[in-house]
């Protein structure tokens, strides 16, 4: 059975009431006989388990993507080794270094 809570209209008390779907409400204050007004308030959840969350439906950052792994898995036909790429050429040289020269003043 849930548990409603009450407020007094008139002396601003506050009951609690546990209470079946199917009765009536409380209309007057045990305290002083004023008016009663039913006081809704956030109700408190917790979600337990997988699949409430945002990042329940993402694949794990650590976990290698399909197309990896399924490259990785199939055999290769070439039994050479493939020869790694070389750096590409600088566009700009490397500045030469300049030497002084002693004046002879």
């Amino acid at each position: 059975m849930p548990t409603y809570e009450y407020e007094c209209q008139t002396c601003h008390e506050r009951v609690e009431a546990v209470q079946k779907f199917s009765e009536p409400s409380l209309t007057i204050c045990p305290l002083c006989g004023g008016e009663l007004r039913k006081v809704f308030s956030a109700v408190g959840i917790v979600f337990k388990g997988s699949g409430f969350y945002k990042n329940d439906s993402r694949p794990s950052e650590k976990s290698p993507s399909k197309t990896s792994a399924s490259a990785e898995s199939t055999p290769s036909t070439s039994t050479a080794p493939t020869p790694a790429p070389s750096p590409a050429p600088s566009a700009t040289p490397a500045p030469t270094p300049t030497t002084k020269t002693p004046s002879t003043d």
